[in-house]
């Protein structure tokens, strides 16, 4: 009886894993691809029937690729970028999800909801409306039009936040409060250590949708030594043309930086979401 009833069960696992499989080849095959075509010139990248195995390895692409443009400079760009807008988000949304979470006061639940309710406004409706204020504040072709809008609102920051706060117990606040202290000390030495699985999950969503961000760059800035990573990918393209062997090796080198984190901090992201999913 134990070994049908293992049975029952082996098959729906080995049919869900096999699904699962196929679902991860799928996703993976465009990231396989730009490893390979890097390593392939002009000819072999169009071939047809495609040719999986480059011959020969090119990887000069790498060198070309990094002389071709000043990556130094975009590299250096989209990292004090992303570094600013992590750390801000961080500050802000915590101190926010803290708020909303732990201290009544009126109309927090209504304002909540309205804040929620700016992540289904699309991205598109908003563009124009940004561009005419970035302008009229003089910030056109410059990192701030990237960072302050970028570090000072991320509902999504909020809301995931918020849920683990709301987990923590009202014992903790009471005890601190009944030693004197503020909301500043508990949210500094109470909250923040608390929430620290969630903050290490926001702060590598938000680095990775900061260091990739291509919109943005290519609405607000004009001058190449203003330009991130993934706007001087786009220069490989030209008007009639394009390089695409170094553009994908321009485009495996940019991402290198993200992997880096996430292989890093894997287990955090893992860890914040479940934890938070859980909470509330």
């Amino acid at each position: 009886m134990q070994k049908a009833r293992k049975r029952r069960t082996f098959i729906p696992k080995l049919v869900l894993h096999f699904i699962l499989g196929i679902g991860a080849l799928v996703m993976i095959f465009p990231f396989v691809w730009t490893i390979l075509s890097s390593l392939k010139d002009m000819s072999q990248i169009f071939v047809i029937p495609p040719k999986w195995i480059p011959d020969p390895f090119v990887w000069s692409n790498f060198l070309d690729s990094l002389q071709a443009m000043p990556f130094n400079l975009a590299y250096f760009n989209s990292f004090y970028i992303t570094v600013i807008i992590v750390g801000f988000t961080l500050f802000t949304a915590s101190m926010a999800a803290y708020a909303f979470a732990k201290i009544n006061f009126k109309g927090a639940n209504l304002l909540f909801i309205l804040f929620l309710a700016t992540m289904m406004i699309p991205k598109q409706v908003t563009m124009i409306p940004l561009y005419l204020v970035m302008d009229k504040l003089g910030w056109l072709d410059t990192h701030l039009t990237l960072i302050v809008p970028g570090a000072l609102f991320n509902a999504f920051a909020v809301f995931l936040l918020r849920q683990f706060v709301m987990g923590i117990p009202k014992e903790l606040e009471e005890a601190a409060i009944m030693d004197g202290a503020g909301y500043v000390r508990i949210y500094w030495n109470i909250i923040l250590p608390l929430i620290r699985p969630a903050l290490a999950a926001i702060g590598i969503f938000t680095f990775m949708q900061s260091w990739n961000n291509f919109l943005d760059p290519l609405i607000y800035l004009n001058s190449p030594e203003n330009f991130t990573v993934p706007l001087l990918l786009n220069s490989f393209k030209g008007l009639y043309t394009a390089d695409w062997s170094l553009m994908m090796a321009g485009t495996v080198i940019s991402i290198i930086p993200v992997l880096i984190v996430y292989i890093i901090a894997q287990r955090h992201i893992i860890e914040g979401i479940s934890i938070t999913g859980m909470k509330g």
